[in-house]
C-alpha cells in the first residue's frame, strides 16, 4: 500500500521503516504538515499518515478523498484534529494507535514535578555560568503531600502509582469512570472541586473533548491551593493559557509544567531559532522562572515509537485484509462512549 507519511522526522523514517520489514506498505516520507494547503501532496497515494499536529479537518478530507485516499493512519492515540463524521460519510477508515507505552508520559509527568520542585532547570544553569548559590532553590518533600490526577486511564494510573508508592504521595483522583486500580494504591476519587482544592500538584491526563477545552480555567485555578503545581502533558487546549498566565502572575499558581501548548501546531517540531515567533502568549510564558515548557516529548522513547511504528503497520494490515480492531473510529461509537 502506498503511504504518505506527514509530519515525519529521522526517526519516524527508522523505526516505521523497520516496523516495515515484509515490505507491506510503500512508505514515503515528508516534513511537511498535513493541512489544507498541503493534502495535494497526497496525490497518487492510498493512505495517509499523520500526527497530532496535522489538520485533518472537514475540506483537507474532502481534499484527501478527491485525491483517492481511502484511509488515514494517525501515530498517536488522541484524534481530536480529526473529523470523524466528515470521514465516515467520505467513505475514508480513520486508524490510531489506541494505547503504547504509558510509561513514557508518566515518567516524564514526574520528572517535570521533580525539575519543577527542586528548580534542577535553574540549578543546571546557573552551574553552568559558575554560579554555585543556592538561594532560590528551595524545594519540598514530595512525601506526604497531596497529588490530584485528572483523567486514571492507564496513563494516570501510572503516575498515580508511581507517586503513591514511590514517593508517599496521597492521591486524589477524578474521572467519569473510576478505575479500581487507583483504589488498589489507595487513591482516593472525589469531586473534581474537591481534588483541586485539596491537591499540592495537579496533573492532568484528558482527551482533548469538547467538554474538556479549557477545562482548567481562570475558576478552577483559583480554586487551588495557593503556591500549587500544575502539570499538562496531555492536550494544550485543556488549560486556558491566558487564565494560566494571570494565575502565575498573581503568585497564585505556584509553578507550571507544560508539555502541550494549545496553539503549539505552528511551534512544536520544528527549529524556530532563526526566526522571531509572533506568538505573544506563547513568548510570555517562556518568562516566568516557575514555568517548564517541552516540546509535546512526553511520549517519545524507543519503546513508545517502536509500539506505535508496529501498531501502524498491522493497522494496514487488518485494512488490507477486511479486518477491523480496536484502532478504527467510528463516529458513532466515539459520540457514545463520550
Amino acid at each position: 500500500m502506498k503511504i504518505i507519511v506527514f509530519s515525519a522526522r529521522s526517526y519516524d523514517e527508522e523505526i516505521l521503516t523497520r516496523a516495515n520489514s515484509q515490505g507491506l506498505c510503500d512508505f514515503h516520507f515528508t516534513e511537511a504538515t498535513l493541512k489544507k494547503d498541503t493534502s495535494i501532496m497526497a496525490s497518487g497515494f492510498e493512505a495517509v499518515c499523520c500526527f497530532v499536529n496535522d489538520d485533518l479537518n472537514a475540506e483537507v478530507l474532502q481534499n484527501l478523498a478527491t485525491e483517492g485516499i481511502r484511509l488515514v493512519l494517525l501515530r498517536c492515540t488522541g484524534f481530536n484534529n480529526v473529523d470523524l463524521e466528515a470521514a465516515e460519510r467520505l467513505g475514508i477508515t480513520v486508524m490510531r494507535v489506541a494505547r503504547y507505552s504509558p510509561y513514557s508520559v508518566a515518567e516524564f509527568t514526574v520528572g517535570l514535578m521533580l525539575s519543577l520542585n527542586r528548580k534542577i532547570h535553574r540549578a543546571y544553569n546557573r552551574v553552568r555560568e559558575e554560579n554555585f548559590l543556592l538561594d532560590g532553590l528551595m524545594g519540598f518533600d514530595m512525601n506526604g503531600k497531596t497529588v490530584g490526577i485528572l483523567g486514571t486511564g492507564k496513563i494516570g494510573t501510572i503516575v498515580g502509582r508511581i507517586l503513591s508508592q514511590g514517593f508517599g504521595m496521597k492521591v486524589l483522583a477524578y474521572d467519569l469512570r473510576e478505575n479500581p486500580e487507583v483504589k488498589d494504591y489507595g487513591g482516593i476519587y472525589v469531586s473534581m472541586d474537591e481534588l483541586l482544592r485539596g491537591s499540592d500538584i495537579v496533573t492532568l491526563h484528558l482527551p482533548l473533548t469538547p467538554e474538556t477545552h479549557h477545562l482548567i480555567n481562570a475558576e478552577r485555578l483559583s480554586l487551588m491551593k495557593k503556591g500549587a503545581m500544575l502539570i499538562n502533558t496531555s492536550r494544550g487546549a485543556i488549560v486556558d493559557t491566558r487564565a494560566l498566565i494571570e494565575s502565575l502572575k498573581k503568585r497564585h499558581l505556584g509553578a507550571a509544567g507544560l508539555d502541550v501548548y494549545e496553539e503549539e501546531g505552528d511551534i512544536f517540531y520544528k527549529n524556530l531559532s532563526e526566526q522571531i515567533i509572533d506568538d505573544e502568549v506563547f513568548l510570555l510564558l517562556l518568562t516566568f522562572p516557575n514555568v517548564i515548557v517541552t516540546g509535546h516529548q512526553a511520549y517519545f522513547t524507543r519503546e513508545a515509537l517502536t509500539h506505535i511504528a508496529e501498531t501502524t503497520v498491522k493497522n494496514v494490515s487488518d485494512f488490507l485484509n477486511g479486518r477491523t480492531n480496536e484502532n478504527v473510529l467510528v463516529a458513532s461509537e466515539v459520540i457514545r462512549q463520550a
